[in-house]
C-alpha cells in the first residue's frame, strides 16, 4: 500500500489572486474552482494518471479568515528554466512578489522572496541552457 503527493494546499485571503500569481510564476493553469478555493496545475489529474506514475502535485489555494503571522514551515523552491536567476527575480518582482529576509544572510546562491500574501519561496539556480 502506498500514497501519492497530489496537492499542496495554501491558506489565503484571496485564492483567485494568489492562483493567478502562481499560474504566471509556474506556467500553470486553473484546473478547478469551487467555493472559496482554486486549484492550479500543469496537468489535469486523473485517478489513472496518479496511479500510473509520479505526476507533479497541484496547488490548491483555500480561503481562510486569518492572515499569515510567522515564517512558513514549508515553502516552494523554483528554478528558472529559460533565464538567469536575477532575471527571474526581476520578473517575479513585476508580478507582485517581494524580496524577503528570513535570516538567510547575504552570501547565499538563492533568493528568498514572498508571494503577494507573504508566503516565502526561494528562487534557486537557473536551469537555463
Amino acid at each position: 500500500m502506498t500514497s501519492r503527493f497530489t496537492e499542496l494546499s495554501v491558506d489565503s485571503h484571496d485564492p483567485e489572486r494568489l492562483a493567478a500569481f502562481w499560474c504566471e510564476v509556474l506556467d500553470y493553469k486553473v484546473i478547478d474552482r469551487g467555493e472559496d478555493m482554486v486549484e492550479i496545475g500543469s496537468w489535469e489529474p486523473t485517478v489513472e494518471g496518479v496511479r500510473a506514475g509520479r505526476m507533479p502535485p497541484t496547488l490548491v489555494f483555500v480561503q481562510v479568515p486569518e492572515g499569515k503571522t510567522l515564517k512558513n514551515r514549508l515553502h516552494l523552491d523554483v528554478s528558472p528554466i529559460d533565464a538567469g536567476t536575477e532575471d527571474e527575480v526581476t520578473r517575479l518582482l513585476g508580478l507582485g512578489a517581494t524580496r524577503a529576509d528570513v535570516g538567510q544572510g547575504p552570501d547565499r546562491s538563492w533568493v528568498v522572496m514572498a508571494d503577494p500574501e507573504g508566503n516565502e519561496f526561494c528562487v534557486l539556480r537557473s536551469l537555463a541552457p
